[in-house]
Order: C-alpha cells, then structure tokens, then sequence
C-alpha cells in the first residue's frame, strides 16, 4: 500500500489528555466528510474543519510505498532514544489510509500508537489511544475508545446522547471559528452543567506550535 501523507512533524501534542505530551504527528492527506476544498466547505458535511490536509507537499510530508518505510521516517523525526515514544497519526480521516500493517511497523519501532477519528469509519486494530472527535450529521460507528472529543457549538448534537458511548474520557473543546469567545463560553457552560464532560483548549495554538 502507498501511503499519502501531508505532513510529519516532531511537536508537542496540545489537545485531550495527552496534551503537553512529545510526539510525531503524522498527517494523513484526504478526508471523507469533506474535500479539504474552501469552494466545497458549504455543502461538506464536516464545514468547521481548521486543517490543510490536501496534497502531500507539507514538511516531512510525501507518498510512502511502504509501512516500513514510513515508520522509519516517523522514527527519524523522533531522533535518539526510545523512551515515551508516541506518534499521534491524525488528517483529514487517518482510517481511510492507517491500517494494521503501519499499526505493526510504528509498534516494532516502540512507538506508542495514538489516532485521532471522526469516527465515521472503523477504528484500525491494535491501537493504543483512540481519540473520536462527532461531526453532527454524520453515521458514527466508531463508538468506543479512550476519549471523545467534542467540537463546540454544533447544532444536531446532543452531549447527553454521546455519554452513553463507551469512552473513558468526555473532552469538549471550544470551536476554532470567527465566534471564538462565544464557542468558549459554550464549552465552559457544557463542562459546568455536566460534569461527565471536561473542558479541553488547544494549547499548541496558543503557544505557537504547530
């Protein structure tokens, strides 16, 4: 299988529980629930999306003919030494491309395994964090695993209907939008209102990584 990604890059993870945390990112180019296109974000189903994940040409970015030979590459941008090694394999939709052969060589590197789903599709096997971020409108089948991130605002999605999902943690994050100090204050509300839910901010924004 070739393997289409955007972009790589060594950083520190800024969302969910693992934030603070030093990882690979590793970018899956292509998504399901929109084209990555601005003429096409009106009729996409996911319209709030803030990331590029079109093209291969990102750094550390390209098309990889192998599982080994991107799992090396995810190796080389870690560097030296193979404590706490943690990739964080993200896109667009990481499980149109993440499959158990990639899971099998970033395992045999010691790379602790995270993704981060719309959960529109089925998780890949053998992962060691599963983070599911809902898009309202979408069929999720991907509703178990260790955290659910929820966007918000988003109108057609019901927190209390999402708490039945079998997750250990229930992460809201305020949307990245024009509206920023009110999608804040929403989030703030959820997480006070109901206490399942815990407030999660980009940090990797406000610190100015990538």
């Amino acid at each position: 299988m070739t393997y289409a990604v955007k972009e790589a890059f060594l950083t520190l993870q800024g969302e969910g529980m693992q934030a603070g945390s030093r990882a690979v990112f590793l970018r899956f180019a292509g998504c399901n629930l929109w084209s990555g296109r601005e003429a096409d974000r009106a009729t996409a189903q996911c319209r709030f999306c803030d990331t590029d994940f079109v093209g291969t040409d990102g750094a550390g970015g390209g098309k990889f003919d192998s599982a080994d030979a991107l799992a090396a590459e995810v190796e080389a941008l870690w560097g030296d030494g193979r404590e706490g090694r943690l990739v964080v394999v993200t896109g667009g939709e990481p499980m149109l491309q993440l499959d158990e052969a990639l899971v099998d060589a970033l395992h045999g590197r010691g790379f602790r395994i995270a993704a981060e789903s719309n959960g529109t599709l089925p998780a890949v096997a053998g992962l060691d964090w599963l983070c599911v971020s809902p898009k309202a409108g979408t069929d999720v089948v991907q509703r178990s695993g260790d955290e659910l991130k929820l966007v918000w605002p988003q109108a057609g999605i019901d927190p209390a209907e999402l708490e039945g999902w079998d997750f250990g943690h229930f992460l809201v994050q305020p949307m990245d939008c024009t509206e920023r100090e009110a999608a804040l204050e929403a989030a703030i509300a959820l997480a006070m209102e109901r206490p399942k839910w815990r407030l999660t901010l980009q940090a990797h924004k406000v610190v100015g990584l990538p």
